[in-house]
């Protein structure tokens, strides 16, 4: 990708806190009006990235460049350009939302009455205006969230950070705040979003990162990360769990048969994807096992993060050398 149509572009960005090596030639771009997702585990890098994409952090090492500026040498062209959300809202709660969204807009240069229109809005859009003129502090987590960056938009920005946005978020309101990441996105907004929830990304990402220990351990759209953890595969349900072992023996020779830790259900790669399921199924049949459900299924980001992610076991010797 070219840097001059990238709205992100970190190049062998690298920084330590003391012995600490939070951030290890990290290397990656997202092109303007898209979604970025970055995954990893705790303690891989993420909060340390935004924060020197945000020019929280200065970088010990690398380039990073953010909406054409860098983050060093041009840190006020880049906080002009940029929002920032945290995991928590960061909210003046003795006002109420119209207010906090005024203050802001002063806070950023607006003048009295454009701060005043801006605020009106951003509370219509973000579904706010029954609520505007009720203290922060007694609104629900999800709208708490909205207002939140809401507050971030009061001068529209080129890119965005979300900072695992959604913690804490029950089910409905985490869909509020996807709602606004895709409404952002049509408005070509860059988004560099951090999340712990796997199907967030899933839904919402154009590509992905993976980080671990301070450096990209992967790259690619969710199908494509998906396609690393292997093909499809078929899942069989018995209505019995009795009968998984008679499942295993009628698909012997199909392929490696895994059996859940459930006990409940197996499954098989399903290499041939429809051949595969029809094949496992007329056996299942002619050997007279009722069954709940059986399936052709995809490997799920979460599984892809965990292989990514968990250390391979290094053979001991005695095994190395059986």
């Amino acid at each position: 990708m070219s840097t001059s149509t990238a709205a992100i572009v970190v190049e062998d960005v690298r920084k330590s806190f003391g012995d600490v090596h939070a951030v290890r030639g990290l290397s990656f771009s997202a092109p303007a009006g898209s979604v970025l997702g970055v995954l990893g585990p705790n303690g891989a890098g993420k909060t340390t990235t935004v924060s020197i994409l945000s020019t929280l952090t200065k970088p010990d090492a690398g380039r990073a460049m953010v909406a054409g500026h860098d983050v060093v040498r041009e840190a006020a062209a880049v906080r002009a350009s940029i929002m920032l959300t945290g995991q928590y809202a960061a909210l003046d709660e003795v006002l109420t939302g119209r207010e906090n969204l005024v203050l802001f807009g002063r806070l950023m240069g607006l003048r009295p009455k454009r701060a005043r229109a801006r605020a009106v809005e951003l509370l219509e859009q973000f579904d706010l205006t029954a609520a505007a003129d009720r203290r922060v502090g007694g609104y629900s987590g999800g709208m708490r969230r909205r207002i939140d960056i809401a507050c971030g938009l009061v001068r529209r920005p080129k890119v965005v950070f979300l900072d695992e946005p959604t913690t804490g978020l029950d089910p409905v309101s985490r869909q509020g705040v996807w709602s606004l990441v895709r409404l952002l996105k049509e408005q070509g907004v860059t988004i560099l979003l951090t999340t712990q929830y796997l199907e967030e990304a899933d839904a919402l990402s154009d590509n992905i990162i993976v980080i671990d220990k301070g450096t990209v351990i992967a790259e690619g759209t969710a199908d494509e990360l998906k396609a690393r953890s292997g093909s499809s595969f078929c899942e069989v349900v018995p209505v019995d769990a009795a009968d998984v072992a008679a499942v295993v023996t009628a698909l012997h020779g199909l392929g490696a048969i895994t059996v859940a830790e459930s006990a409940d259900r197996v499954s098989l790669p399903a290499p041939d994807g429809a051949a595969t399921l029809a094949e496992a199924l007329r056996r299942i049949t002619d050997a007279r096992i009722e069954l709940i459900d059986i399936a052709l299924r995809r490997p799920s980001l979460d599984e892809v993060f965990i292989e990514l992610t968990t250390p391979q076991r290094v053979p001991a010797a005695s095994e190395a050398n059986a």
